[in-house]
């Protein structure tokens, strides 16, 4: 700060210490060039400036060892650039493992951000989380490219139409904080701005219950899936028309092809909005389109849904006595849903 005037956007997030270090560090080495460089220009100006018309200069020839030295030390600190800018990139960009971490769903649409916390909470241009907690974001577009941007936090990623994108953060002081979009997205994008609340734990633990009475997203999503008569195919007895849901998430998937994927996020919306994309071994694309008859929001409680499906407990063997006081082979009690059961078909 230089008499109440911000120079820099607070630093409130555990990324934005490491992002304004790099910055400082490229700022001083540009700075410390420029003047070395506009220093020695000025100082041969003078010092060999042409005295008199019969003066001549002397001719060079060049010095291998001075060109050595002037293209190792940029180099090595060019590499120095590079390796930690890419440190912090991959921590930036790449979503926490810690179960312990709040995920939150984030619908962009012109000219608003929409939030959908796991419990049910929603919101509009407002997020609340709590402080020091990873916070995962789950994001997508309705319609056109827009951009996730927290200048506090030195967060920003692009959020696009039909695919899902991951960014996450962790602040560390409680407040209010701006939330622009920062990618032109239409008339309306100036005002496509927001807020993120940081909260004490407590406070936000208050904050939560008071949406109690509100369905989780997996209910939402549930209710969506039961709407839709899904649990048509995708049921242990629907005849094998679909695959079993029971454990698919994260999970690879082999398709008719032959190549295997894994059942994220966006394969989950993929096989609901196009099923014929990537067909699973072993069905028929006898599934139709949810093109038009689900919304983003929708697809986001159908996903949230199906990563609460867990498989079935593998059920105890049965021996059973034979007439002649023999044990009979061992038997398994059929489980409600396949074992490795592939995912849903398309």
């Amino acid at each position: 700060m230089l008499s109440g005037i911000p120079l820099f956007p607070e630093e409130a997030s555990t990324l934005a210490t490491k992002v304004d270090a790099l910055y400082f560090f490229l700022v001083a080495v540009s700075a410390f060039f420029v003047v070395l460089i506009a220093g020695t220009i000025l100082y041969f100006a003078i010092k060999y400036r042409r005295r008199s018309e019969d003066e001549h200069g002397a001719s060079i020839h060049g010095a291998i060892l001075l060109e050595t030295v002037w293209t190792i030390i940029p180099l090595g600190i060019a590499l120095v650039m590079f390796i930690w800018s890419a440190d912090i990139y991959f921590q930036a960009y790449e979503p926490p493992k810690s179960n312990s971490a709040v995920n939150v769903y984030v619908l962009a649409k012109q000219w608003m951000w929409k939030f959908q916390h796991m419990d049910g909470q929603r919101e509009i241009n407002e997020l609340h989380v709590p402080v020091n907690t990873e916070i995962k974001l789950i994001m997508t577009s309705q319609d056109v490219i827009h951009s996730f941007f927290v200048p506090d936090f030195r967060i920003k990623m692009d959020v696009l139409p039909g695919r899902y994108r991951t960014l996450w953060f962790q602040a560390t002081k409680p407040g209010t904080y701006h939330l622009f979009c920062a990618e032109y997205c239409g008339a309306g994008h100036s005002r496509m701005v927001g807020q993120v609340i940081v909260m004490k734990p407590a406070d936000y633990q208050a904050w939560i219950a008071g949406g109690v009475g509100t369905d989780t997203l997996a209910a939402a999503g549930q209710k969506v899936f039961t709407n839709l008569a899904c649990v048509t195919c995708h049921s242990p007895d629907s005849g094998a028309r679909g695959p079993m849901l029971s454990g698919l998430f994260d999970q690879k998937v082999r398709l008719q092809n032959g190549q295997t994927v894994v059942a994220d996020d966006a394969y989950l919306r993929e096989s609901i909005m196009d099923p014929g994309a990537q067909v699973v071994a072993g069905y028929q694309p006898i599934m139709p389109t949810y093109q038009g008859l689900v919304n983003e929001e929708q697809l986001l409680e159908l996903i949230e849904y199906i990563k609460t499906l867990k498989p079935a407990p593998s059920a105890p063997t049965v021996t059973t006595p034979e007439p002649d006081g023999h044990a009979a082979a061992p038997k398994t009690p059929a489980m409600s849903s396949p074992a490795g059961a592939p995912a849903a078909h398309r």
